[in-house]
Order: structure tokens, then C-alpha cells, then sequence
């Protein structure tokens, strides 16, 4: 089995990440991985990149984390994947399957309403993952289930702080037939303890949508253990 990190963030991308791309590439493989994806804030979530910038320019930096983790993990033997973390009033949503060159080509992305938002990614070929929907904190004003309008659900994410929060998401995945997800939301080096299971590997976000649709998740890295679907 391969094993890929699906949730991270960078300090390049993300306001609350506290390492570099670097940093956190290096502890991932230290951590046992053989990739990760890099999932930064996006424009309307708790970016770190300027939004006063003109598009070309703030997804070139946006896509710093992305580009200096990429560099990283080719030297040290890691693969490093594109996404980004889409927030609506505190739900996020994970976004695959859709290189940067298809964001610089639509800046449209940041002024749609959440739900055009979330039809035109997937009308793209993209897939979305819900990431911790019953996570519970102040910035999040409402719960928000959307189970017609996502790929997965992510079941597991080790940055929530009620063991709760999860088996509530799991409920939600399997009430629905989703398919199950699972991450570490690592804003720091030490932070990671999820990701899925595959026996094939992945080369980039592109493989991410037939992945999934084709049943290639194994399993789930949940608390640092690997589970196998049965």
C-alpha cells in the first residue's frame, strides 16, 4: 500500500500553517508517506496570500506552498500534489483533480455563489471532499451537509478536537453511500496522523477524480494506524 497525506497547509499559502512547504514536505516523508497533497486556503478562506492583487499574480502566490513543496519532495523522493481548501461561512471543501493552470483560467472561482462554486468544479472533472462538516468552533456559524453536491466525506481529520466531530462525519458518509476520506489538516510539522491508503500510485491532482470513482482508496491512515477497507 501506498500512503498519501491529503490535508496540508503551508505558511506560503495559509494565514494559521506554521511551517514552510519545505518543512512540512520533509516531516511528511519523515512521517512514513509517500506523498501529500498541499490543500492551502483558498481566496475566501483564511488565506495568506494579499486578495488585492491582480488574479494572475495571487494565484501565482497561492501556488508557492504547491511549488516549493514539489521542489522538496523531488529532492528527498516524495510526491507532492496540487489542491486547495474552498471555504463557505466555515465549511470547507477540499478540491482535487484540477491543476493551477485550470484556476488561472478561472478567476470566476471568487465572485460564484459556494454552490455555483462547487457545481463548476466538478462540471470540470474536479472532485471535492467535505472536510470535518461537524467540526464545531466559533467560526463556523452553521453545519452544512451537502451530500448531492460532494465526492467524499472526510471522516477523519486529526485536527479536530472532539473524537465526536469524526464519528459524526463517518455517520454522514455512510448514511449517504460516500465515499470515506480521511486527513491530518497539518498547519505544522508534527501535525500528521491521516491520509488514505492506495495500491496504485498517484502523479499528480489529475488522478485524484478516476482514484476515487474506480474504488482505489484502500483504506484510511486514521490516528497514525492503517486501516484496510474490508
Amino acid at each position: 500500500m501506498m500512503r498519501w497525506e491529503t490535508h496540508v497547509h503551508t505558511q506560503e499559502g495559509s494565514a494559521c500553517a506554521r511551517a514552510s512547504a519545505a518543512d512540512m514536505t520533509r516531516s511528511c516523508k519523515a512521517a512514513g508517506y509517500d506523498g501529500m497533497f498541499v490543500t492551502d486556503h483558498f481566496y475566501c478562506g483564511n488565506t495568506s496570500v494579499d486578495r488585492s492583487q491582480p488574479w494572475r499574480e495571487w494565484v501565482r502566490k497561492f501556488c508557492l506552498g504547491y511549488d516549493y513543496a514539489k521542489a522538496a519532495g523531488e529532492a528527498i523522493g516524495l510526491r507532492v500534489c496540487f489542491g486547495w481548501e474552498y471555504s463557505w461561512e466555515g465549511n470547507d471543501f477540499l478540491t482535487y483533480g484540477l491543476p493551477p493552470e485550470w484556476l488561472l483560467a478561472h478567476p470566476e472561482t471568487v465572485r460564484v455563489t459556494p454552490l455555483e462554486y462547487l457545481k463548476l468544479v466538478r462540471e470540470a472533472g474536479g472532485i471535492l471532499v467535505h472536510a470535518h462538516p461537524f467540526r464545531q468552533e466559533s467560526y463556523v456559524p452553521l453545519i452544512k451537509l451537502l451530500p448531492d453536491r460532494v465526492d467524499a466525506v472526510e471522516v477523519w481529520n486529526a485536527g479536530n478536537h472532539q473524537e465526536i466531530f469524526n464519528d459524526r462525519a463517518l455517520w454522514y458518509a455512510e448514511s449517504f453511500g460516500l465515499p470515506q476520506f480521511s486527513g491530518s489538516d497539518a498547519h505544522w510539522e508534527d501535525a500528521f496522523a491521516g491520509g488514505i491508503l492506495t495500491d496504485r500510485d498517484i502523479r499528480s491532482t489529475e488522478d485524484m477524480p478516476a482514484l476515487l470513482r474506480d474504488g482505489g482508496i484502500a483504506g484510511l491512515i486514521v490516528n497514525r494506524k492503517d486501516i484496510l477497507f474490508r
